[in-house]
């Protein structure tokens, strides 16, 4: 099932996930469900994904301002501007819809911050992960801790899905989310 998904390398660990040592998502099993209803059209799935993205933008320019460690700060600076390009990719599959071509700023009109990606608020993903935030390590495990929170809300979310183009967009954008993981692993391999 793994592999068919995608992923490259699977384990199989045994004794199942009472077994598994790692890193798992976090949270209720509705952990941010309320952000989408399951009916959402293909744009709906964009806008909500664009204004996750913009939150996080936002928490990581707000860390950026905050560190005292001018590396982390670069770091913080770095992983907004990774933001951006992702924005940028979802106003792109936004246009290439075929409905409405809209300005990014038209775009951001249409959406609304309420979370960041993986479906917590600022404050819920610095309390439960606790993270020092003057390492550039903790601040890069963040990062991969709200990636990977994405990438399962998206695939909760896109096994609720009704319409095929939105479980289809919304298993592109989950895909993003699985190279933005790996993009933060091999950032992490360099320090």
């Amino acid at each position: 099932m793994l592999s068919g998904k995608g992923f490259k390398l699977v384990y199989n660990v045994s004794g199942g996930i009472k077994a598994w040592k790692a890193e798992t998502a976090l949270g209720p099993q509705d952990l941010g469900m309320d952000l989408f209803t399951g009916k959402e059209s293909a744009e709906d799935i964009l806008k909500v994904a664009y204004s996750l993205e913009q939150g996080l933008r936002d928490f990581y320019l707000s860390m950026e301002e905050k560190a005292e460690n001018s590396r982390v700060a670069s770091l913080f600076s770095k992983l907004s501007e990774i933001e951006l390009k992702h924005q940028a990719s979802l106003l792109s599959a936004y246009n290439e819809l075929g409905r409405e071509k809209v300005t990014k700023e038209e775009f951001e009109a249409m959406v609304a911050v309420t979370a960041m990606e993986g479906g917590m608020t600022t404050e819920q993903y610095l309390e439960l992960f606790k993270p020092d935030l003057s390492s550039e390590i903790e601040v890069i495990s963040l990062a991969m801790s709200i990636e990977a929170q994405a990438l399962d809300l998206y695939q909760r979310v896109g096994a609720r899905l009704t319409r095929n183009e939105s479980k289809d967009i919304i298993n592109g954008i989950a895909n993003e989310e699985k190279s933005h993981l790996a993009s933060l692993g091999k950032l992490m391999d360099e320090l």
